[in-house]
């Protein structure tokens, strides 16, 4: 995983949820009778090392491991993970990070980006009656391309396509898209919403100069912008909403949920950051269902039974992977909305029409 570089903040909160369900885990025997033992190796925010990464942990016993939250971070390790018969996790949002992309040991514990981009398309839609859009993609990562591109495939099949207004992109560590922000005031139709796909710091820095060029309609977003540790660089955000795993701010729909995030801050003694704490607990929660199910901890006997997981409870939410889909399509996922630079869950949803990846 990511300990330091530029993606640490995007690895932190995913790595505490691991940690936090090996303590509780441990609490309640382990997996097999003894306690889980972790092994780290940094990254460096550097993808190339994360063969490195693998070879490293597994010299050291790892039997399962988890990899950093993008595909493109996380495949150079799992493809180890996957010939040394070790099961790889990761809270990708690509379903490459799986049985297509890497092989019958990789499973994300994330929501396919594509689904995630078709939810908020319906979601705008049948529940705000929003009508006009317009897509803002930072053509970054893996993640933020696939979900622009459900959301707009979606969004023109609920909308018509004259609901689109327009497409354009720009780069995380883009100064300014003054270029940008004018072709989207200098529309014929102001667009209802603003379909933003980036992350910290670009995509902040974009909604900031949208609101200060006098774009005030809605701002939709994905997980990679969850949590409000950014917030203070946009003063007084409105009419912002963002796709995620669940709320941290204590209102979540599931009460499980809103006991997991008080378990985090009573270990960390702080609040969580982002949603992602979920995603590690599940990972582990995961596993060690699984090798305790299977009596084993030998990589193809643990998926065999990972394969057979139908809506498993894990604290993330029903999971569900087969032989042939290592990442769920329809669990639900919570959406917070921002008025006045302040959070709060509109609910749990979940995407009605089954996206194609």
């Amino acid at each position: 995983m990511s300990f330091s570089g530029w993606f640490q903040p995007i690895d932190a909160d995913t790595i505490a949820g691991a940690k936090l369900a090996v303590d509780d885990i441990n609490a309640a025997g382990g997996v097999l009778g003894q306690p889980i033992e972790t092994v780290e190796f940094d990254n460096k925010s550097e993808p190339q090392l994360g063969a490195d990464g693998a070879i490293d942990v597994i010299d050291k016993g790892a039997k399962a491991i988890l990899f950093p939250s993008d595909f493109d971070f996380g495949a150079p390790g799992a493809f180890v993970a996957q010939q040394k018969n070790v099961v790889a996790f990761s809270a990708a949002s690509d379903p490459k990070f799986g049985v297509q992309g890497i092989g019958p040991l990789a499973y994300s514990v994330s929501n396919a980006g594509q689904a995630q981009g078709a939810l908020m398309a319906e979601w705008a839609y049948n529940k705000k009656g929003w009508k006009k859009a317009y897509v803002l993609l930072d053509n970054t990562i893996s993640y933020t391309k696939s979900l622009c591109g459900s959301f707009a495939e979606r969004w023109k099949e609920i909308a018509g396509a004259d609901g689109l207004l327009g497409q354009d992109t720009f780069l995380n560590g883009d100064a300014s898209i003054a270029a940008q922000v004018t072709r989207i005031t200098g529309l014929a139709q102001k667009p209802d919403l603003v379909f933003l796909c980036s992350y910290a710091p670009g995509g902040p820095s974009a909604i900031r100069q949208m609101r200060a060029a006098g774009i005030e309609a809605a701002v939709l977003t994905g997980e990679s912008m969850d949590g409000d540790y950014w917030i203070g660089s946009v003063p007084g955000l409105s009419n912002f909403y963002v796709v995620n795993y669940g709320s941290k701010y204590g209102d979540d729909p599931d009460p499980d949920v809103n006991a997991f995030f008080e378990r985090f801050e009573k270990k960390y003694g702080k609040k969580a950051d982002v949603s992602y704490g979920l995603r590690g607990y599940s990972a582990v929660q995961a596993w060690a269902r699984a090798a305790n199910k299977a009596g084993s901890l030998d990589g193809d006997k643990v998926a065999a039974v990972l394969n057979t997981f139908d809506k498993e409870p894990l604290v993330l939410g029903p999971t569900t992977w087969t032989a042939d889909r290592h990442i769920e399509a329809t669990r639900p996922m919570a959406i917070i909305g921002v008025q006045n630079g302040k959070f709060a869950a509109e609910g749990r949803f979940s995407v009605e029409k089954f996206p194609q990846f």
